[in-house]
């Protein structure tokens, strides 16, 4: 396969000096003061510094006009003429909302708390098992299934031919039990991928597939018997079996971490696991509840008269009368031992973040983004070994996960490299007790609507998953479906709730730091970050005169864009870098209330009270990163797009050059994943069935790269779209195609012929672009 091309295929080449990464030895001045390269001058304001660094790029990279949102391709690869009739659309940037949580499972409903419950109890002739919705991801599309023929019962799989284990349903089992029945006539011929070795064999000495694996003929043989008879065996390596099951998760998975046992998910599921934390904190909530409206709505107005007396003492200053002295003087007084006898009134939380492990962000950890459906473990794996130094799973609701639904915990799953600790270079404000030998990468993100359901979901996480960096609460998903329910960007117009929800998350997570992820707001060019951050950071004003403390976020993430904006705009780093002065300001705040009382409890502060700020959106290439690093003085980069069209961008960050990869080399990353997914998923028919699909629906953002040494300026921007064009090579005109049957020709390089009833809807219409129309 990739083996017989890549005899003449050459290295992977940096290309063009003329935007060759950025020396940054020093990002930063004061607090909030962004210094140049050269650490010598302060730059513009956000807004012009960021207008005036593109400006530059482009008139430093070529002469020649670019045309906006076209990729700018050399006229020789070019196949009609931008702009006549023969110029077929590329895929559209609508088509990247199919990257955030566009799937029907985000909607999934408790049965136990539906109105109509009682018709779906097992047993009710009501009930139709035809209508009962279907569970799992991507239950919006259909996919067909790729099953042996005959299903051989799971007491055969793996078992000798003559000494089976017995099969509980007895002679009611409808499985095949008959194992050459099976072999003969159940299933498909082995696959000649990889020379027929087995991935999951090579890798763990065993294959837990067992007959059904599609590689039978690497770990099987047919031996003789004493008697003479001819016996069918499964073959095992003991030594790699025996190093192999060292690391192995309790459920056999090999090199997986933060694998639930099924007895915990049942557990779940019929509400036998006690979350005695959360329940702490709610009691406490609850017990406070009365005292706080008690203070609050006594005097109607209260907030917003103090509020507007604070403001006139900042602008004016008056000069008042001796009477006016005599009769104004006992009131802040007064007001002082209000604020203490009601401080009195509130009872200590249970649990404070203070004692929580130490984050760090900086130049050198570029963060691969939580992404829906391709944000799976086979993926993520592949960016950590080209240089994603950060990864986080795709988004998870909350309620399945304290019910304990399988499809939902499978997302907690992280492969071992990704529990390894991240480079750690000190580029970047480094907190104290921060130690980087007992980081890792991997985090989680949350999708939660009200704080008791964030609170639990947060304290079974930490009880069962115990490889967690961090646990991140989805306040940017713009998806209707997610936002009607009050979880994701609607929790933007909720800003004392949200605040309410991390507080309780950090109450019940031990030592796992909280995040936050959020957009600029929901109403284009109505930002409302800023003011969110504030709030964040500081604590809300019913929370300071409370005295329950800030939010205690570790580190906030912004993505630029609005919830209504989606993907239609280029993301707003001048809003970010905005923002990412604003964090600094508010430290100073922060130390001008020492002493005071208003000033925050130290214990309420994770991470030593420093809040890391990072940016998302549109980081296509190492010159996109180290501009932002620059100009936005944000600690690092979340990519997400970038990483999906072109996974090897944290190569390219690491090195600080273009690199312009041949499609053998692009191809053999395809390879790694399928050859990644079998061991995630299995090599069974199921599993390469499984494995096929998610491979699609990446190569549904992949088929999007243009080759750099096909583009007659640079930097590149992931909001062109480029014409109809040809690669290099045939291979590469092949990677570049956006009709998904070519996507199905290039899996089937690795995973053989797709089963006759395998389907692939892809997301978004792509088949504009066929193969004849390529030449």
């Amino acid at each position: 396969m990739v083996e017989n091309v890549s005899d003449t295929a050459t290295a992977a080449k940096p290309v063009g000096n003329q935007d060759a990464a950025p020396t940054i030895p020093n990002l930063r001045g004061g607090d909030d003061t962004i210094v140049d390269g050269d650490g010598k001058e302060p730059l513009l304001s956000p807004r012009k510094r960021n207008r005036t660094h593109s400006e530059a790029r482009e008139r430093s990279s070529s002469p020649a006009k670019r045309q906006k949102g076209v990729a700018p391709i050399k006229s020789e690869f070019l196949l009609h003429v931008p702009g006549s009739k023969g110029d077929k659309a590329r895929v559209g940037v609508e088509a990247d909302d199919a990257a955030e949580a566009a799937d029907d499972r985000y909607h999934k409903t408790d049965s136990r708390d539906s109105r109509d419950s009682r018709d779906n109890r097992k047993g009710n002739k009501k009930f139709d098992k035809k209508n009962k919705p279907k569970g799992g991801q991507n239950t919006s599309r259909s996919f067909g299934h790729s099953r042996d023929k005959l299903q051989l019962c799971a007491s055969r799989v793996l078992s000798p031919e003559f000494s089976p284990k017995e099969c509980p349903f007895g002679d009611k089992c409808r499985l095949e039990h008959d194992l050459r029945k099976y072999l003969n006539e159940g299933r498909r011929e082995d696959l000649p991928t990889w020379d027929g070795k087995c991935p999951n064999y090579e890798a763990g000495g065993f294959c837990a597939m067992g007959w059904r694996c599609r590689f039978l003929a690497n770990h099987s043989e047919e031996r003789e018997t004493e008697d003479g008879k001819k016996e069918l065996v499964l073959l095992e390596d003991p030594e790699r079996k025996s190093r192999a099951l060292l690391t192995a998760s309790p459920e056999g998975e090999v090199g997986v971490v933060n694998v639930v046992e099924k007895e915990h998910k049942i557990n779940l599921s019929r509400r036998r696991t006690g979350t005695p934390r959360s329940d702490a904190y709610l009691q406490w909530v609850n017990e406070n509840m009365d005292a706080g409206r008690h203070f609050f709505d006594r005097k109607p107005g209260a907030i917003a008269q103090s509020k507007a007396k604070e403001e006139d003492t900042k602008e004016e200053v008056k000069v008042e009368s001796d009477d006016d002295k005599k009769e104004d003087g006992p009131e802040p007084d007064v007001k002082k031992e209000e604020k203490e006898d009601n401080r009195a009134q509130f009872t200590e939380a249970p649990f404070k973040p203070s004692e929580k492990r130490r984050l760090y962000y900086g130049p050198e950890t570029p963060v691969l983004a939580p992404l829906t459906t391709q944000g799976n473990l086979p993926f993520r794996r592949l960016c950590v070994e080209l240089g994603a130094q950060l990864t986080w799973s795709e988004m998870a609701m909350g309620l399945p996960l304290i019910q304990g639904e399988k499809g939902e915990w499978a997302l907690m799953k992280a492969h071992e490299s990704e529990i390894r600790a991240p480079k750690f270079l000190q580029k970047n404000t480094v907190v104290q007790g921060y130690d980087n030998a007992k980081d890792l990468k991997f985090g989680v993100q949350v999708a939660a609507n009200k704080p008791w359901l964030a609170a639990k979901t947060v304290e079974v996480l930490t009880s069962l998953c115990p490889h967690l960096r961090a646990i991140d609460l989805n306040c940017g998903c713009p998806i209707n479906l997610v936002c009607e329910k009050g979880s994701g960007s609607a929790l933007l117009d909720a800003p004392s709730k949200l605040e309410n929800i991390l507080r309780g998350m950090n109450y019940v997570s031990n030592e796992t730091p909280i995040t936050v992820k959020i957009r600029m707001g929901t109403r284009d060019s109505q930002p409302t970050a800023d003011k969110l951050i504030k709030r964040l950071v500081l604590g809300g004003y019913e929370a300071i005169e409370a005295d329950k403390g800030t939010s205690g976020v570790a580190a906030i993430t912004l993505h630029g864009r609005s919830k209504q904006q989606r993907y239609t705009k280029s993301a707003d780093w001048s809003y970010i870098a905005e923002c990412s002065a604003l964090i600094n300001r508010l430290k100073r705040e922060k130390s001008n209330r020492s002493d005071t009382i208003g000033e925050a409890d130290p214990r309420d502060l994770a991470n030593e009270g420093h809040v890391y700020f990072v940016g998302n959106g549109d980081c296509y290439s190492h010159v996109d990163y180290y501009d932002h690093l620059e100009n936005a003085n944000v600690d690092s980069v979340m990519v997400a797009r970038g990483a999906l069209i072109k996974p090897w961008i944290f190569e390219e960050i690491e090195k600080g050059q273009y690199l312009d990869k041949t499609a053998t080399e692009r191809l053999a990353y395809v390879e790694k994943f399928a050859k990644y997914g079998l061991q995630t998923w299995g090599s069974d028919e199921m599993g390469i069935g499984t494995t096929r699909r998610f491979l699609l629906e990446w190569l549904s953002f992949s088929c999007r790269y243009v080759p750099i040494g096909l583009l007659d300026h640079l930097p590149p921007n992931i909001q062109d779209r480029a014409p109809a064009f040809k690669g290099r090579d045939e291979l590469e005109t092949l990677m570049s195609s956006e009709n998904y049957k070519d996507w199905i020709k290039i899996s089937e390089m690795f995973l053989g012929p797709a089963h006759p009833n395998f389907r692939f809807e892809p997301k978004h219409k792509s088949n504009a672009h066929d193969m004849e129309a390529e030449g």
